[in-house]
């Protein structure tokens, strides 16, 4: 069970791929969704043996490398951690995949999309279950390579190239970042299990490693180089200028990189390694900070774009900062249910905005939409189920998560642990609440209750879409009332032991427990946020429209927001073009096509000409004469090494028979 669990997505995938042609477009859909279907069940069976029955389970399978000292076995770990993450990429790849049934039908490559789709859930769940670190990254690789096919599905588009082509890059910098992070651990441990890693890493909290003069502490490190890997994979600030340009891959694309697997990738490594960085106050403070400005970044800069797909992506970077400023508190737990609750409305939300880019014929700029509530009525509820979670709305699955983040940023801002990196996560989380209610109904205005802007031919065309599109999004509406309530106790509950040994909190650095007992006032403070933001997007867009057009600072923040800060403009200008130009004149110019080319055949061939003319002759361009050559020199070898054997076996002889004489 528990390794075909994981087996199931790849066999799909290789009979999608070699076999679409003969199953045809919905032979292989159907058989697609139903492998992920059974590995969704398979994996509510481990959940429950591992979760609530408190079983973990170690497989290893045979042995991969051995070299020295560094052995490594095809090993797979299961405890509450795995199969919490495996329920969630189980049941969203298979809603996704559901929902691709009929997204996709139009499309001739089809089942080409679907085994891509399956390869992608079968690298992450080699990641998430995987009991050492190169088979984690095997799958963390894995997981890139399948983004960038997904992304560039529709390769004859020039903005999908790009884009693929950007996350592949960008991420590449971010898995060099965690590569480096492999090597050190290893050096440090001399192994890459987690096991072995997490079990001695009380001893090296005082070891320190001397880094181009300067000592550096050896968890810290490790645990930065991790936390780069991290960077790259969630879309942190600095290197998530890829996850915005990612929506131009279909949309069942969009929901499975950012709902479940993808970008909560490098949440999950944190939480997983929260042995070892949990000894680090550095890599603590580093988390805290980086992802509570990603959060309020990524949360501006969403209020301000016009696309739909754009919008809930910059979301999606907005509340991975949440995640992993949650980590960066020490509370794995928390940051873990935010993951889990996250992943039910984001996919809802994503979901939904194909259905209506679907019935609108491809059209995203939500400028362009308006009066949808009349034509789409069932799918106006859902986006607004998913936009009122998001916001975190009471009693809705993100209210239980998000919250209860600020509460523990707000007990953290209280206690000398963190003084600086707390007061900088409260703030900035708290402000972030504000937008992401602004940005989440501002989308419900533009998209379905303002005035249409559509033409008549788009408009005659509006219709809802099918039930093959519904049932998924009926599902994850489900999941985004009830998942947040019902597993709030048993995830980050007052007592509660589901979590084992898979996540380790030092006792000093708990605050869990304070936010318990938080004044009432502070805990309706990200409520009131909320309302005030929805407010203002009522007011901006139902109430007085002119209103904004007039402050000058509202005017300037929303320019920069739109503009996405000018983070790809300063790429472009201080990194990528004084690369190129390196490039060519450094690399090109003097070493390729200077150095190297005086010293090598073409600059021996001008100086030794008698010799090179001989080469031109031999160079008649007709295969017979080039085979002559090749085999002739075998010839002439196997002469000369029978000659040498046959003259080295005499010498032996010789002086063997010398020896005994």
């Amino acid at each position: 069970m528990y390794i075909i669990v994981i087996i199931l997505p790849l066999v799909g995938s290789l009979i999608s791929g070699f076999g679409g042609r003969w199953l045809g477009r919905y032979g292989t859909s159907i058989l697609s969704t139903t492998f992920v279907g059974v590995s969704f069940f398979l994996a509510i069976l481990i959940f429950y043996e591992t979760g609530l029955c408190g079983t973990t389970c170690y497989i290893s399978l045979t042995s991969w490398i051995n070299a020295e000292t560094l052995s490594v076995k095809w090993g797979f770990l299961f405890d509450s951690l795995t199969g919490v993450m495996l329920v969630v990429i189980t049941s969203i790849s298979t809603l996704v995949h559901l929902y691709s049934i009929s997204y996709m039908e139009s499309d001739p490559h089809s089942p080409r999309f679907m085994a891509y789709l399956e390869i992608f859930t079968f690298f992450m769940l080699i990641l998430v279950t995987a009991d050492n670190m190169l088979q984690m990254f095997l799958g963390w690789e894995g997981v890139g390579l399948a983004s960038y096919l997904l992304i560039n599905f529709w390769f004859t588009r020039l903005a999908a190239n790009q884009s693929a082509i950007k996350a592949l890059v960008i991420n590449r910098i971010g898995d060099f970042g965690l590569s480096i992070g492999i090597f050190t651990i290893f050096y440090l441990f001399s192994s890459v299990e987690y096991l072995a890693i997490f079990s001695i890493s009380p001893f090296f909290q005082n070891y320190y490693l001397i880094l181009l003069g300067y000592e550096v502490n050896c968890i810290t490190l490790v645990g930065i180089l991790l936390f780069v890997g991290a960077v790259g994979k969630s879309a942190q600030l600095g290197l998530h200028t890829w996850l915005p340009d990612a929506m131009e891959g279909p949309t069942p694309v969009s929901a499975l990189i950012h709902a479940a697997t993808m970008v909560t990738a490098g949440v999950f490594l944190m939480i997983r390694f929260s042995p070892l960085i949990e000894y680090s106050t550095t890599i603590l403070t580093i988390l805290t900070i980086v992802g509570s400005l990603t959060t309020f970044f990524a949360a501006m800069t969403g209020a301000f774009q016009n696309d739909l797909k754009r919008v809930i992506a910059y979301s999606t970077c907005s509340q991975l900062g949440y995640m992993v400023f949650a980590c960066g508190l020490s509370c794995y737990n928390v940051s873990l249910f935010h993951l889990t609750n996250h992943a039910f409305f984001k996919a809802l939300l994503f979901l939904s905005a194909g259905s209506v880019i679907h019935a609108l014929s491809d059209e995203q700029d939500m400028r362009k939409m308006g009066s949808l509530i009349r034509f789409l009525p069932v799918t106006y509820s859902l986006m607004l189920i998913g936009s009122l979670a998001l916001a975190g709305f009471p009693f809705l699955t993100g209210f239980y998560s998000k919250d209860f983040i600020l509460e523990i940023s707000q007990i953290s801002m209280n206690t000398n642990l963190k003084e600086v990196s707390g007061n900088l996560a409260c703030w900035l989380g708290s402000i972030s609440v504000f937008f992401t209610a602004f940005y989440s109904f501002r989308l419900i205005y533009l998209t379905f209750i303002n005035n249409a802007n559509s033409n008549r031919m788009s408009v005659n065309s509006i219709h809802e879409s099918n039930w093959v599109i519904l049932t998924p999004l009926f599902l994850l509406a489900l999941g985004s009332i009830f998942i947040g309530y019902t597993s709030k106790d048993l995830f980050i509950g007052f007592g509660t032991n589901f979590w084992g040994t898979s996540i380790f909190n030092l006792p000093i650095r708990s605050i869990q427990m304070e936010a318990e007992f938080l004044e009432a006032k502070l805990k309706w403070l990200p409520f009131f946020l909320s309302i005030f933001g929805i407010l203002i997007a009522t007011t901006l867009n139902i109430g007085v429209r002119n209103f904004h057009k007039g402050i000058i600072f509202y005017s300037f923040f929303a320019f920069l927001a739109n503009k996405k800060w000018y983070w790809d403009l300063i790429y472009n200008r201080f990194i990528t073009y004084p690369l190129l130009v390196f490039g060519y004149k450094v690399s090109f110019k003097n070493l390729d096509r200077g150095f190297i080319e005086i010293l090598g055949p073409f600059g021996l061939s001008n100086l030794i000409t008698t010799w090179a003319n001989i080469t031109k002759q031999l160079q008649t361009g007709q295969i017979t004469h080039y085979l002559f050559f090749m085999i002739l020199g075998v010839c002439f070898f196997l002469v000369w090494v029978n000659f040498s054997s046959y003259l080295f076996s005499s010498v032996v002889l010789y002086l063997v028979l010398l020896f005994f004489i």
